[in-house]
């Protein structure tokens, strides 16, 4: 029953960020990792890229399959872009290098 609702939520577009005193966040709706290390986090959620930013970040817990993120360190920051926006950025940064 618990795995059906994990998989309700991830088809529904249901993303949730938790941040306890700026020093770990729990993110649910997560699509991939796409990248990180001590000072960034990229990650695809359901509604957009989100960008965090700070100081000794890490990867706690990761379950790719239920969508789950736990992320801890100095959390400076949290931005999201639309996916539709940054492939556009990308591909005008490309048009504009082959001109």
């Amino acid at each position: 029953m618990e795995d059906r609702r994990t998989e309700e939520r991830q088809r529904t577009g249901v993303h949730k960020v938790y941040l306890n005193a700026r020093k770990t966040a729990v993110l649910s709706g997560v699509r991939d990792v796409l990248s990180f290390d001590a000072k960034e986090v990229y990650l695809e959620t359901e509604q957009g890229i989100l960008l965090i930013k700070g100081d000794e970040l890490h990867v706690n817990r990761l379950s790719l399959e239920k969508g789950e993120v736990d992320v801890d360190g100095r959390i400076d920051s949290l931005a999201y872009s639309d996916r539709e926006e940054t492939s556009k950025k990308a591909a005008s940064f490309l048009g504009r290098m082959f001109q």
